[in-house]
């Protein structure tokens, strides 16, 4: 899963486990699962979508386990989920049957069912409110819940998606259908080069931050340059499991909250009359990953010369827990190779003071 780093005699190693303890001790009041559940659900929903396990409160208490720290939270997820029995697979989600919170594009203003907003800090003015120290939470919950039981609307509306629009006039390439059964990258060793399933779901676990950081290098000219987002949307999709012996009928699970992206490149061949896709969905509301993620999406299919369109480099480097694993690892005793570094610098550096050849 990733290198951990230990190192030390059982009685100080002990005693620094004691000492994380003494570091969440620092006051007499405790945070319990719902409120980090609820209050940070960002950074729960971040957990989750990296650890490749949907659950929230296991992800709020792996958070308060380890002080908040996401690279430690997601480890412990991860762990956990590697425990779990594997007793069914769902049916293929559908996501255009997504019941929808939020709705944006950024390609046109006039879209089947209209944009709807929704929560977003886009529009905040990033100011820090310092009244919200001594809120009453239990009165702006109660107050929210008055207005959510005004407006909940008798029946739910259909959204369909505005890549169909230019499907229907042959303007947006299509991926052929694949039946094939998805890539499993958590039981499945990863060869290049892998198949789309196999990028998606590597992608959709790895590090929110890489992930930005290389769509970032392909926005300033080391790929596509410029995707434009023909549709975000997040919101909640059921999930179903065939019926034992009858496959043709449901079991209703759930809900999942997903957040979902389509954006639209300039297609690699300048003489086909096309626009290319991207495609990114991640776990909960993380609207930035899911994004970077439909932008890489795009440039792995296209395939070049810059790091977003290896998929080596890609998918190999954006796993967190590698990623901190390998760092982290660093800290382990490297007596003997570092003193193998040390003796050679030595060596050379006699060498040159003494004008000596060979060896000394």
């Amino acid at each position: 899963m990733a290198y951990v780093a230990v190192s030390g005699g059982e009685e100080a190693i002990e005693a620094s486990i004691q000492l994380l303890d003494y570091y969440r001790s620092g006051t007499d009041k405790d945070i319990d699962l719902e409120t980090i559940e609820n209050k940070f659900g960002l950074l729960v929903d971040k957990v989750m979508s990296e650890a490749g396990l949907y659950a929230r409160s296991y992800a709020a208490l792996a958070l308060k386990q380890c002080e908040g720290s996401t690279e430690e939270a997601v480890f412990l997820l991860r762990a956990y989920r590697s425990t779990l029995k594997r007793s069914h697979y769902t049916k293929t989600a559908d996501t255009g049957e997504m019941r929808v919170m939020r709705r944006i594009s950024a390609a046109f203003k006039d879209i089947p069912g209209g944009q709807l907003l929704g929560a977003t800090y886009d529009y905040t003015h990033r100011l820090i409110h310092f009244e919200r120290e001594n809120e009453d939470a239990s009165e702006l919950h109660q107050m929210f819940q008055q207005v959510l039981d005004k407006q909940m609307p008798e029946q739910l509306q259909d959204y369909s998606r505005v890549s169909d629009m230019l499907k229907e006039e042959g303007l947006l390439d299509i991926y052929e259908e694949d039946n094939t059964p998805p890539y499993d990258v958590t039981e499945n060793l990863l060869e290049f080069p892998a198949p789309r399933s196999a990028r998606l779901q590597t992608m959709t676990r790895a590090d929110t931050g890489f992930l930005s950081g290389l769509a970032y290098s392909v926005l300033r000219g080391f790929g596509q340059v410029h995707p434009t987002v023909g549709e975000l949307r997040s919101g909640y999709v059921a999930l179903e499991i065939p019926y034992p012996g009858k496959a043709e009928e449901s079991i209703y699970l759930g809900e999942i909250l997903l957040t979902e992206v389509e954006t639209f490149n300039s297609a690699s061949d300048k003489e086909q009359l096309k626009l290319a896709s991207g495609y990114g969905a991640v776990f909960g509301r993380n609207e930035n990953k899911a994004i970077a993620m439909a932008v890489i999406d795009r440039e792995l299919e296209q395939g070049g010369d810059y790091p977003p369109q290896d998929q080596e480099f890609v998918l190999m480097h954006g796993d967190c827990l590698e990623m901190n694993g390998f760092i982290s690892h660093l800290k382990l005793p490297h007596y003997v190779t570092f003193q193998s570094k040390l003796d050679a610098a030595r060596k050379t550096r006699r060498k040159q003071e003494h004008g000596e050849s060979g060896t000394v």
